[in-house]
């Protein structure tokens, strides 16, 4: 039995002394991952109405990064995950049945931290915790095919990791988890049919929330402590019957993704694929009749067509979740990065002519692999005369299969930030985030926001 007693256990279990050196290293990764992304997001219309609306709350507890302002707990980890997630940069635990987004929980980690004065240690344990918690929901309890938003179990981690931060005691933290995930279940209408700026958003609102939970507690409120089994409770009502098996090792870090492209999880192989694919036989977008792309179906529902129409691609949130316009735009510009997503990019004829031309099937054997561990995609290239050109991928760079290093990272990092961030802001941030377990978060959190805005705000 799963209970929010034996989730308030798990979480004190965790302690920094008893972490693997390797789950220490892959969570000090996963903490430059997000950084990098939330500052890449800076200026972005959506983040900057987070901005307005947090700072209209008011309050002077936390950082807001890349910003010369400050809000309350709650305000700041709703803009910080904001920025992590906006882009759809950021990284994935791949389950059968779901996958979230563990560094959803970064933002709300940083700013709990900062609030409570955590060390270093302490940031890492918690961050650790949260993504065991997240990858071991995502792997036994899926909301996805019932009709809930993965953010459905994010919330859950994101109070997990504040009142860890905060220092809630047991009963405490069974409250605040109570209060998240009785109050906090969000709909799969988020990802389905025509996409809005709300998918890129959700998790930063569930990062509020998760963190409002956590303070509530914390000043004695009660929450519903048999949140999972209780009559009409999450067992009942959101996921079904379920066991979670917690490491307080944190292994589940291994099993994370981090993203190459600017693209929803599921597209990352198929991408890779058809940029290799366009590069090495030099196919000119002009003479192309037909991609097909065979993927599992996973891929095939959420950016395939099986949840809405995808060739009908008008804005950014549709585009980074339409497989025709990922490919037809990886094809045609031999990259998927940011600017793909600029909205000129986006209307251009060049990728709408081309992106109709995609089809998209699931292949059952393809499904099988995914679960077993791969991301699958076997790609066709179609051009004028009839010649096909294929390729087929098992996985990507950042999979957990190929996992990206350190100088990966540090390119991404380089790569996504705005040019505004001097190379040196960007290195100490980089050594800051490599040596948090023995320098202070306060550090970090001042090279985060210690400059004048950045990006087009």
């Amino acid at each position: 039995m799963t209970t929010t007693g034996e989730l308030a256990t798990f979480l004190n279990e965790v302690q920094y002394d008893e972490l693997p050196d390797d789950v220490i290293d892959a969570t000090k990764k996963r903490l430059l991952d997000s950084v990098g992304i939330a500052l890449g997001a800076v200026g972005e219309p959506a983040t900057d109405a987070v901005l307005e609306t947090v700072r209209a709350e008011g309050g002077d507890e936390c950082s807001l990064w890349a910003r010369s302002a400050r809000t309350s707990l709650s305000g700041a980890a709703f803009h910080n995950t904001a920025l992590v997630r906006y882009l759809d940069f950021m990284d994935s635990f791949l389950a059968p049945g779901e996958t979230p987004h563990p560094s959803d929980n970064v933002g709300v980690a940083l700013a709990a931290a900062e609030h409570a004065d955590a060390t270093g240690e302490e940031l890492l344990a918690a961050v650790a915790a949260a993504y065991e918690l997240q990858g071991e929901l995502a792997w036994n309890a899926p909301v996805r095919d019932r009709g809930w938003d993965h953010v459905t179990h994010t919330v859950i981690t994101q109070a997990a990791a504040a009142a860890k931060l905060l220092g809630l005691d047991h009963k405490e933290t069974r409250n605040a988890l109570g209060i998240a995930g009785t109050a906090h279940n969000a709909l799969r209408v988020t990802r389905t049919g025509g996409i809005n700026e709300w998918k890129g958003l959700a998790s930063g609102n569930a990062a509020r929330n998760g963190a409002y939970a956590a303070r509530l507690a914390a000043n004695g409120i009660e929450g519903p402590t048999n949140l999972f089994e209780g009559q009409k409770g999450w067992k009942d009502v959101v996921a079904g019957e379920f066991t979670v098996d917690l490491d307080p090792e944190c292994s589940r870090l291994h099993d994370v993704m981090c993203k190459r492209y600017v693209a929803e999880t599921y597209a990352q192989s198929a991408v890779e694929g058809i940029i290799e694919l366009a590069d090495f036989h030099d196919i000119d977008h002009e003479a192309v009749e037909s991609i097909h792309l065979d993927t599992f179906g996973g891929a095939k529902l959420i950016i395939g067509g099986g949840e809405g129409d995808r060739h009908e691609v008008e804005t950014k949130a549709q585009a980074d979740h339409s497989l025709p316009y990922m490919l037809a735009a990886a094809l045609v510009d031999r990259r998927l990065q940011t600017e793909q997503y600029e909205p000129d990019r986006i209307r251009s004829d060049d990728v709408q002519t081309l992106l109709r031309t995609v089809t998209v099937e699931e292949d059952e054997e393809l499904t099988d692999r995914f679960e077993a561990g791969e991301m699958p995609a076997r790609i066709a290239v179609t051009t004028e005369g009839g010649s096909t050109d294929t390729v087929e991928k098992d996985d990507f760079r950042g999979h957990p299969n190929n996992p990206m290093d350190w100088e990966d990272l540090e390119t991404k990092f380089h790569a996504v930030v705005p040019d505004d961030v001097d190379r040196s802001r960007r290195v100490d941030i980089i050594e800051s985030i490599k040596r948090i377990d023995d320098r202070s978060v306060d550090e970090l959190l001042t090279l985060l926001t210690d400059f004048e805005n950045v990006g087009t705000a």
